[in-house]
């Protein structure tokens, strides 16, 4: 798997959390459904969360490390061309 497709896949993943959380939050505040669930509609909504969480923190991560040493590739190539 090439370095662009790995970033895309982690990018949807990433975006894929944070959908998570969003809906989460909403079935939290906004749906009476939920809210008339009681414990049953917390939970649901928290693991909404908590899936969101642990799909996008990690992403980032690791796209961010990437990033850096993708970024340090180039200046070692920049340097080593002066």
């Amino acid at each position: 798997m090439s370095d662009q497709s790995l970033i895309r896949l982690l990018k949807i993943v990433m975006s894929v959390g944070i959908c998570l959380i969003l809906l989460g939050i909403y079935l939290h505040n906004f749906n009476a459904t939920i809210e008339a669930m009681g414990v049953t509609g917390i939970i649901i909504s928290a693991v909404c969360v908590a899936l969101g969480m642990v799909m996008s923190l990690p992403t980032k991560m690791y796209l961010t490390f990437l990033l850096v040493r993708r970024e340090e590739i180039q200046k070692e190539q920049h340097h080593s061309l002066d």
